[in-house]
């Protein structure tokens, strides 16, 4: 009774891990038969469990969703993993889940066992929370975009924009998470592009609208072209360079990862896309990098860079010259 009892724990843990399981790797994992398997799925199933079962040679199980939610087991590094992540909610940059964060997190700790209390309260107690200095934004807004991406649905909401306010009809295709704010990307009905959205602009739920056949994404990459979007869409200059070194090297050496976009080029070369107010700080950033490089665009920032370059040179050639004067022709 307690193997069998136990083979059904191990079951339904396997069934939340994967979403399409065949009886004869069912089998395998459970070290039994499939006859075996089916009748566990029957027992599961006995249970209030609602696992969906497909006929045929290509057919298999899956946990499907019930009126209940069942008890999910998690193994230790996974019950860790979402104690943490429970403790983040409460105090990270969404709106609305506070509380709910902090109930579900004291149900976990109820049953966690004292080895892994012991590592959650660790990280815990040498933690330092920090306010987010970024606006907040709410829980139903990201939850309504979420699903109209998913079903397809078009969406209108208010928008703030660095122009002004506007109202916005659009066709949702994906969310973006930098770390300290959310963005849409989504097809503007009205302008006929592609456009990203800070999500903490929409002032209200947006609201839903008529579905849509999706159409080619602007690229396979969503999250590099949302790193494109935020490096050079608000700012003045956008500057492309080839730097003489690999990117995990440029990676090092950049310090502010969301304000530049690098593209490996080979083994020994890197395509850095970067924004900028002005010239002379995108020339003493570069600089700043410390790797050899080619100004591929703008055709003014070769120039700074090389008047640049000779006043730091002037700069260099008159140390230990008293007053700085020219050395004599």
């Amino acid at each position: 009774m307690l193997e069998t009892s136990a083979r059904l724990l191990k079951l339904l843990s396997l069934l939340q891990v994967r979403r399409d399981w065949t009886g004869a790797d069912l089998a395998g994992r459970l070290g039994v038969d499939v006859r075996t398997v089916r009748r566990d799925v029957d027992k599961l199933r006995s249970l209030g469990y609602p696992v969906n079962s497909v006929p045929g040679v290509s057919g298999g199980y899956q946990l499907g969703a019930g009126a209940e939610l069942p008890p999910l087991l998690l193994d230790d590094d996974e019950a860790v993993a979402v104690a943490v992540g429970l403790r983040t909610a409460a105090n990270g940059t969404v709106t609305g889940i506070e509380e709910t964060s902090v109930r579900a997190l004291a149900k976990l700790e109820q049953v966690l066992p004292s080895r892994l209390r012991r590592r959650v309260n660790a990280l815990q107690e040498h933690t330092i929370a920090l306010t987010p200095t970024v606006a907040t934004v709410d829980s139903e807004t990201l939850t309504t975009i979420a699903g109209a991406c998913r079903d397809h649905q078009r969406l209108r909401f208010p928008y703030a924009g660095r122009e002004g306010d506007s109202k916005r009809h659009v066709e949702p295709l994906g969310l973006a998470h930098t770390g300290r704010r959310w963005y849409l990307v989504a097809w503007d009905v009205d302008r006929q592009d592609w456009r990203t959205f800070r999500v903490d602009r929409i002032p209200e739920v947006p609201s839903l609208g008529a579905r849509f056949v999706p159409r080619d994404p602007p690229d396979e990459d969503l999250a590099s072209y949302v790193s494109r979007q935020l490096t050079v869409a608000p700012y003045t200059y956008k500057a492309e360079l080839v730097m003489h070194a690999p990117i995990e090297e440029v990676q090092r050496r950049v310090v502010s990862k969301t304000a530049v976009h690098l593209e490996r080029l080979d083994d020994d070369r890197t395509l850095l896309t970067a924004g900028s107010p002005s010239l002379a700080e995108l020339g003493l950033w570069i600089g700043l990098i410390g790797v050899d490089f080619d100004v591929v665009s703008p055709p003014e920032l070769a120039e700074h860079v090389r008047v640049l370059g000779e006043r730091f040179l002037k700069a260099a050639n008159s140390v230990g010259r008293p007053g700085g004067t020219p050395p004599p022709r």
